[in-house]
């Protein structure tokens, strides 16, 4: 009984963390590993987007850059979206002023 109820808990956690990086655009769905095309097909032209910096690899010759776009205000929420190297890896929302 208890290691059901000990997996229950595991699996809920991750169920709240899938729904935590994913965004709903009029009828599409965006998630974490999608790549900025994709985002931009469905949700269309953000209102702002900024450059954040690069992210150097220690163990590799490469850099990645890393994008935030702003999406809203949606009924007074600004959606926050992070790419690395092209692929969405974040998703926060804010409440605007």
């Amino acid at each position: 009984m208890r290691v059901s109820r000990f997996l229950f808990l595991i699996v809920a956690g991750l169920t709240h963390q899938a729904q935590a990086d994913s965004l709903r655009c009029g009828s599409q769905l965006i998630s974490s590993g999608d790549h900025e095309f994709e985002v931009q097909q469905k949700c269309g032209e953000p209102a702002a987007r900024n450059l954040i910096g690069y992210l150097h690899s220690p163990n590799r010759r490469e850099e990645v850059q890393i994008d935030e776009w702003i999406y809203g205000p949606t009924n007074g929420m600004y959606q926050y979206l992070r790419f690395e190297g092209g692929r969405l890896i974040g998703i926060n929302s804010k409440r605007g002023n």
